[in-house]
């Protein structure tokens, strides 16, 4: 047994029972969930176009929209010409200021034609008849900040199809935080709670590393698994892990699992339509496992050897289309310590 694990274990044991005992006290209850809720800024019509330019996306750091990458994407999308509608998506309402602060910035973009925010607090809102016809108007879905696991409890309504529709007809989707990790094709979920660097080093299988898979897949954009607040809460290590994971248990194609980290203070990758991502505002990484690890089993911390990874700048593509050979440095992870130096290398020639 790993003594990192039982010790965390015997933590959150004394933490529960002391929750239930204020609970049962009545000093201690859930809060209320929110209303359902749409709100929407902007024409009262949807625009009416046939065709349309994309598929864009937008995978941030933190929550809020990024203008310089939102308005990329959007402009892409309707051609430099025309307007077009965006629906965001929310798994609670804000705690505090506007109600809809997604909206706030993107209604400051050129070319908006409307934009709505949907706060959905149940599974079952995913199946909410308007909010589905919302989206499919749409040209462009974000999800906001907050909960992944909100948002991954939707994957068996009809919510997901209606996003993907939007892609498909040459729109796009994006996100920040937790709406960054639903965008990927492996999406981690946080469903039984926020898992450190550290202990998802120390077993990879650990109770709070749980993952959502078959919700969506982007062009482009397969067997990724995205990560937020990369650098200021430094989760490479739990990244390596994710990915060394999903390489041992399969929930990516080819042996190979590649894991998109982008930092907060404005980290903004914009996805074009041929695959090509361009990073705005903060830096990020693409952490590549491309082997079998050479321990990851339930308990035990993981050995990893050779992570390739790409630092990402302001300003730097990296083509997910035609994804790179070179031009990565290699860090290892050796019964769960990382090498040191992970968030800065010398990366191999091109």
């Amino acid at each position: 047994m790993n003594p990192f694990s039982l010790t965390r274990g015997r933590l959150r044991t004394a933490l529960l029972a002391s929750v239930l005992a204020l609970t049962a006290a009545g000093l201690a209850a859930p809060p209320a969930e929110a209303r359902t809720g749409r709100i929407r800024l902007g024409s009262s019509g949807d625009v009416s176009r046939s065709a349309w330019s994309g598929p864009a996306f937008t995978m941030n750091g933190d929550g809020g929209v990024v203008a310089a990458s939102m308005g990329r994407a959007l402009d892409t999308i309707r051609g430099g010409s025309g307007s077009l509608d965006v629906v965001v998506l929310a798994g609670s309402a804000p705690s505090s200021g506007s109600a809809t602060p997604e909206c706030d910035a993107v209604m400051r973009l050129a070319g908006v034609n409307s934009c709505t925010t949907w706060t959905l607090t149940t599974a079952s809102d995913g199946n909410n008849t308007q909010a589905n016809q919302d989206i499919r108007n749409a040209e462009f879905v974000y999800f906001a900040g907050g909960d992944q696991c909100r948002y991954a409890a939707w994957k068996n309504t009809t919510l997901p199809a209606s996003v993907r529709s939007v892609v498909a007809k040459g729109g796009g989707a994006g996100g920040g935080s937790a709406g960054t990790h639903i965008n990927s094709s492996v999406v981690y979920d946080a469903c039984k709670g926020s898992i450190t660097s550290s202990e998802a080093l120390a077993d990879p299988y650990d109770s709070y590393a749980t993952f959502t898979t078959g919700m969506f897949s982007w062009p482009h954009y397969a067997d990724t698994i995205n990560d937020s607040h990369f650098v200021a809460r430094d989760r490479m290590g739990r990244l390596m892990s994710f990915t060394a994971r999903a390489v041992k248990d399969g929930l990516t194609a080819g042996g190979k699992a590649w894991g998109v980290g982008v930092n907060e203070g404005g980290g903004s990758l914009y996805l074009d339509p041929q695959g090509k991502a361009t990073l705005y505002g903060a830096d990020a990484y693409v952490v590549l496992a491309d082997h079998q690890p050479e321990r990851a089993v339930p308990g035990e911390p993981l050995t990893y050897q050779g992570f390739k990874i790409w630092h990402l700048e302001p300003g730097d593509t990296f083509d997910f289309a035609q994804r790179p050979t070179c031009g990565f440095y290699q860090r290892s992870v050796t019964d769960g310590r990382a090498d040191a130096g992970l968030y800065d290398g010398t990366p191999s020639a091109c």
